[in-house]
């Protein structure tokens, strides 16, 4: 992992792709354990988009993400079956061609023996040209790496153990840091002042949101910040208004 003093951030996006996250037939389960990977490494994740199975589509959010973020992360169609194809959907994207890599085949050939390394199995060797290849310690057929885009599966014990791989190659910036406040408070009783608060600490995300809890409707505010002392002052500030507000409204 490259780590990057630099103030600009690194940045990332996910596209999702399957016919089955757009039916509801399965729940996508990657989203939230990517999301949450990156930013415990300096990644900002920006951006999150799902399409069908359709090369069209997946070629025109491929080329679209690559070209505004460092990195994209995709999961899903990399299989055995006819309907995976975003291995030449990536392949069309990037205007490389695309066929069985010997590296893929050994790679499959550590699982299955000759005999079951069938044309589906062998479909999943296909590999776009120029690739570098993510090993895949859960069934061993690989993602791969081609520009500055991660290709890998869907399924989630597989898609991790590939961002394990492949995160301590990736450039990282300095990684955001975040604190929680608990207000007592509903959201719509500190919304102004909380605005003049963040309008106050510009070089700093500071959210609100309303939950209920056992004593009734309540409100997180969460303050983020790459810098520790800009941190600091704005979840003090924060605080102190919470302070305020709760007076004024006891009276």
């Amino acid at each position: 992992m490259t780590s990057s003093s630099e103030t600009t951030p690194v940045t990332a996006a996910i596209l999702v792709i399957g016919d089955e996250i757009l039916s509801g037939r399965t729940k996508d389960k990657n989203i939230g354990y990517i999301a949450e990977y990156l930013t415990n490494i300096g990644i900002d994740l920006r951006e999150v988009r799902v399409v069908p199975d359709i090369q069209e589509e997946i070629v025109q959010a491929l080329n679209a993400l690559r070209a505004r973020f460092t990195y994209v992360f995709t999961t899903g169609g990399i299989g055995p079956t006819h309907d995976d194809i975003t291995a030449d959907s990536v392949a069309a994207a990037f205007g490389v061609s695309i066929d069985h890599d010997p590296r893929a085949i050994a790679m499959l050939s550590e699982r299955f023996p000759p005999d079951q390394l069938n044309e589906a199995r062998l479909r999943m060797a296909r590999i776009p040209a120029g690739a570098d290849l993510i090993a895949n310690s859960v069934s061993k057929a690989p993602g791969f790496n081609i520009g500055n885009v991660y290709v890998m599966a869907g399924v989630p014990s597989i898609m991790q153990a590939m961002l394990d791989v492949v995160a301590p190659t990736l450039r990282t910036g300095v990684k955001m840091l975040s604190d929680t406040v608990r207000a007592g408070l509903r959201e719509g009783d500190i919304g102004t002042a909380l605005a003049e608060v963040a309008k106050a600490h510009p070089e700093v995300s500071i959210g609100s949101y309303p939950f209920f809890s056992e004593a009734g409707p309540d409100t997180n505010i969460v303050v983020r910040s790459r810098d520790p002392e800009r941190l600091a002052a704005a979840i003090t500030a924060v605080q102190a208004m919470i302070d305020s507000e709760r007076a004024r409204l006891a009276v």
